[in-house]
């Protein structure tokens, strides 16, 4: 009690005034007015933060052997999409597929080479005797989707890289004439253009269509000595009968632009010489002549004729993309669209087993990653307080082992209003198997997408880095890439080479990319997936919620060329 009474005493300054202290706490005189206490600020929303956990169960799932690799048109493959179906579902997206669900059906024919093929050149007369070249020596066939035969009997021009591009001056095609001949190109484009356009100029597709607008029955490509360093010809014997894809439209007919030109055949070293024997500049001429930056080499009728065959397999097949979309709420932006793409298929189950007897492409890197990386973004915007002011659509797409075709199908088909779709990132093949320190955003520069990476990136204390690989031309090896021929600027982000990520990353390049070994025992880093989910989700948020729709820079390349 003393405790007690000393302690009330304290309060009112001692035990003689404990009396008047007792007073005036029971006296009942009225407060002062004051006015009310304002409300307390809601606490702030908690940041999202992705869990190396889920990275680890979707990818544990995604590339189990139950999926056998996940082909297109594969009944793994189908159950790969019921699982990303499922996980929509659950997180309460709303289906972004046909007829209310979260499939987009997707009607593909697969093509590939059949049979050896035949190449021959002949001098002189028609009645002169061809000469053959040799398969996997001096050749390898091409194949295409519109006819399981294609023969040819005709003059070869050479078009040097087979390069149009008007923004340089550039038209290499200048005094052809192409039309009923075979265009011979080399494979590539100069070193002196920039790497993304010098992707864009290289890529087959971007040849064969301008042969074909000037009358060409086929295409050849010479392999050079600098593509042989990067890519050797040799290494095409162990996929020449790969099958390839493209899409049917509602009619049936195939969509393969520059069709009337069809791809012939690729020449090796050997075949190249063999080839421009005889020619007004002979092959060491042409090849030292392509390795100049400019890479500017003389173009002219060849004094040999080609006599080839080539067979393809053709055959439909059916597969889907699968896709689930948050609504915006903001009035003025809902009917805007950001897409995140992750391709969901891989190369199946192979004919020969590796060293250890497995022959199940698991793709866990390339890409369980990229599909258990986006479902994670998308549980971020699902759980998060504030609801995206554009609509942001999760696309998890079939067939881009096969050329990019299920986002192609996509870009051209969308599921949404096409001109809603207003920008695209995309997650392929994060090697997670370090902490990353840096990425390479490829596109980023080109749009103001570029900005809202940058702070993204910083505000992780994530570096931006170049890219380190130009030669490989990455940045038409992805899905974004289909969204960009479509006008729709785009990014697509990969770790980057600082600290250990250089080493990593070409480990996984020379030892199990595309190879069976890309399986979950491969000393994964879950929690560099959940960062690298972290990343992605940043951007995306910041694309769905600022004010300017994304659009490219003025004056850029890709978007003179597609954005129009």
């Amino acid at each position: 009690m003393a405790l007690k009474f000393l302690k009330a005493s304290a309060l009112c300054g001692g035990a003689l005034v404990l009396s008047a202290c007792v007073s005036i706490t029971t006296a009942k005189a009225p407060l002062p007015p004051s006015d009310p206490l304002p409300p307390l600020p809601p606490p702030p929303a908690p940041a999202f933060e992705p869990s190396a956990e889920a990275v680890k169960a979707h990818m544990t799932f995604l590339a189990s052997d139950l999926l056998e690799g996940r082909e297109a048109g594969t009944r793994g493959y189908d159950i790969a999409a019921s699982y990303v179906a499922g996980r929509f579902e659950e997180l309460g997206l709303k289906p972004a597929g046909d007829y209310a669900s979260y499939l987009q059906k997707t009607p593909l024919v697969s093509y590939a080479s059949a049979t050896k093929g035949k190449l021959a050149l002949r001098s002189g007369g028609p009645k002169a005797k061809p000469v053959a070249l040799v398969f996997g020596t001096d050749y390898l066939p091409g194949a295409q989707p519109n006819a399981a035969k294609v023969s040819v009997n005709a003059p070869m021009v050479f078009a040097g890289y087979g390069i149009v591009a008007p923004e340089r001056g550039r038209d290499d095609y200048a005094g052809l004439d192409v039309q009923g001949k075979v265009v011979v190109v080399l494979t590539g484009a100069p070193s002196s253009f920039q790497t993304e356009e010098r992707a864009h100029y290289a890529g087959g597709k971007t040849k064969r269509i301008e042969a074909a607008k000037r009358g060409a029955l086929g295409v050849i490509t010479l392999q050079t000595p600098m593509r042989e360093k990067v890519r050797p010809f040799a290494r095409g014997l162990n996929t020449w009968q790969g099958s390839s894809m493209s899409w049917r439209d509602k009619s049936g007919a195939v969509f393969f632009p520059g069709a009337s030109a069809p791809p012939i055949a690729t020449l090796s070293l050997d075949g190249a010489k063999k080839l421009l024997l005889g020619a007004p500049y002979g092959y060491e001429d042409i090849m030292r002549m392509a390795a100049d930056p400019e890479g500017r080499t003389p173009t002219f009728a060849l004094p040999k004729q080609v006599v080839a065959t080539v067979d393809s397999k053709i055959e439909n097949v059916q597969s889907a993309n699968v896709a689930g979309v948050i609504e915006g709420t903001d009035p003025s932006l809902r009917d805007q669209v950001i897409v995140l793409s992750a391709h969901l298929d891989h190369e199946g189950i192979g004919e020969k087993p590796d060293k250890n007897g497995d022959k199940i492409y698991n793709g866990a890197m390339d890409n369980a990653s990229g599909i258990a990386t986006m479902l994670e973004v998308a549980r971020g915007f699902m759980e998060s307080p504030e609801a995206p002011r554009r609509s942001v659509l999760f696309l998890a797409v079939t067939a881009e082992e096969k050329g990019l075709v299920g986002a192609d199908y996509f870009a051209n088909n969308p599921t949404v209003p096409k001109g809603s779709v207003a920008a695209n990132v995309n997650l392929d093949m994060p090697i997670l198997t370090y902490p990353f320190q840096d990425v390479v955003a490829f596109g980023a520069e080109r749009s103001n997408l570029g900005p809202a990476v940058r702070r993204a990136a910083e505000g992780m204390g994530v570096k931006l880095s170049a890219d380190p690989l130009p030669e490989e031309g990455l940045f038409t090896r992805s899905d974004h890439y289909r969204f960009v021929e479509q006008g729709v600027p785009s990014v697509f982000l990969m770790t980057g080479f600082e600290g250990p990520g250089r080493e990593a990353f070409t480990k996984f390049l020379t030892e199990r990319y595309h190879k069976q070994n890309d399986d979950l025992d491969q000393g994964i880093d879950y929690a560099a997936g959940a960062k690298f989910a972290k990343l992605n989700y940043e951007i995306a948020r910041e694309l769905a919620d600022m004010d300017e729709r994304p659009q490219w820079n003025e004056g850029d390349f890709f978007g003179n060329l597609f954005g129009k």
